[in-house]
C-alpha cells in the first residue's frame, strides 16, 4: 500500500525511483499525467467505467473491465478513490487513495503494468519503475490530437515514452525493449484520461505485436453501491 501511494507523488515520483521534487521542477508530461488535477469536474458518488483490451502473438488475449468509484472525503471534498481492477483470477488488489487529484486510474495501470513486466521478464519491480520513471521526465513526447469520444470529437494530448530502446540492461529483456506507452488525456472526458495503451512489436516487420493492451474510458455514472 505505501508503495502505491507513494507512486501517487510522482508528481513526488518516489516509488518510481527518483527523489522528490518541488512541482515547479516537474517535467511537462510529469505535469499533465501526475500533478494536473484531472477530477476537479466531477463530484462524489460517480463512477468512472474503463474497458482493458490485451492481445498479441505472445499468450492468449482477453477482454475486461475496470472501474473506479469516487466518494466524498470525511471532510465531504473529493474525492476518495476506490478501485474495481479487473476480474477473477485477473483481479489486482489495490488499496484506495485519499485526496485524490491526479486520475488514480495511471497508477492503477502503471502497477498493473509493472507486475506484468516481472511475470514476463523475471526482472525487479523497482527498476521498471525507475525506468518509466525516467522516461517520463527526461524522454516524453507529448502532441495534440482531435480524437472520437461517445460520438464526438475532443481535444487530447498523447504523451509516448520507449523506457526500454536505451536500456543498459536490455540483454535481459531483450523482446520487451521496443515497449511503448501511451497516455492519451483530454480535458473534455470525465477524469481527463481518454486511454492508455502498450505495446511490444514482434520482431519481423508486418506482423502482429508481441503484445497490445489498451484501458480506455467507457463511461460516467452514478455509483450504484
Amino acid at each position: 500500500m505505501k508503495r502505491l501511494l507513494t507512486l501517487a507523488l510522482i508528481g513526488a515520483a518516489a516509488a518510481l525511483g527518483g527523489p522528490a521534487r518541488a512541482a515547479a521542477e516537474f517535467s511537462a508530461a510529469e505535469q499533465a499525467l501526475f500533478v494536473t488535477n484531472h477530477l476537479a469536474a466531477l463530484k462524489p458518488l460517480t463512477t468512472l467505467h474503463y474497458s482493458l483490451r490485451k492481445s498479441g502473438s505472445l499468450e492468449a488475449g482477453f477482454d475486461d473491465t475496470a472501474s473506479m468509484a469516487l466518494s466524498a472525503q470525511p471532510d465531504g471534498k473529493c474525492c476518495a478513490a476506490a478501485a474495481e481492477f479487473l476480474s477473477g483470477p485477473r483481479r489486482l488488489a489495490l488499496p484506495a487513495i485519499e485526496g485524490a487529484q491526479g486520475n488514480p486510474v495511471i497508477l492503477y495501470f502503471l502497477e498493473r503494468d509493472i507486475r506484468e513486466m516481472q511475470r514476463l521478464t523475471k526482472g525487479q519491480p523497482n527498476y521498471f519503475r525507475k525506468r518509466i520513471r525516467i522516461a517520463i521526465a527526461e524522454a516524453a513526447t507529448i502532441r495534440d490530437v482531435t480524437l472520437p469520444f461517445q460520438g464526438r470529437n475532443v481535444a487530447a494530448r498523447e504523451i509516448s515514452i520507449t523506457p526500454y530502446t536505451d536500456d543498459p540492461l536490455r540483454a535481459r529483456f531483450e523482446q520487451f525493449i521496443n515497449k511503448r506507452y501511451v497516455f492519451t488525456l483530454s480535458d473534455a472526458v470525465p477524469g481527463g484520461v481518454l486511454s492508455i495503451r502498450t505495446q511490444v512489436d514482434a520482431a519481423a516487420a508486418g506482423t502482429p505485436p508481441l503484445v497490445a493492451e489498451e484501458m480506455a474510458l467507457d463511461r460516467q455514472a452514478p455509483t450504484t453501491k
